[in-house]
């Protein structure tokens, strides 16, 4: 196995942050499993937005976890790939949108 900073094993143990304080961790988990409830959205889109913010975040984590689920709630790979294009132009279009923030100071420092 190639050595990263990530070991894609922590995986399996991500509900032992329940260790070093259990009535937040308690919490968080209820609300997580609430969260991904079947709802105005179905449990298969939420997969795929979750899939599409993992790879926005980048965490490896993540994406591991929600390529396994999208997959397992019947997503294929063209709306796996289609979601995390949206992440990448939301992501994009959010650095350019803060080059307003560095028009308007240039335009400021030149006036």
């Amino acid at each position: 196995m190639e050595k990263t900073y990530y070991n894609p094993e922590d995986l399996k143990k991500f509900g032992n942050i329940s260790e070093f304080q259990p009535e937040l961790a308690k919490k968080f988990f209820d609300w997580y499993g609430a969260v991904f409830e079947e709802g105005a959205l179905t449990k298969r889109e939420k997969s795929l937005i979750a899939l599409a913010v993992a790879h926005a975040i980048q965490c490896p984590y993540c994406i591991d976890a929600y390529t396994s689920d999208s997959l397992e709630k019947g997503a294929d790979e063209e709306q796996m790939m289609e979601a995390i294009h949206v992440a990448g132009a939301i992501r994009g279009g959010a650095s350019l949108v803060h080059g307003v923030q560095m028009m308007n100071k240039a335009k400021d420092l030149m006036m």
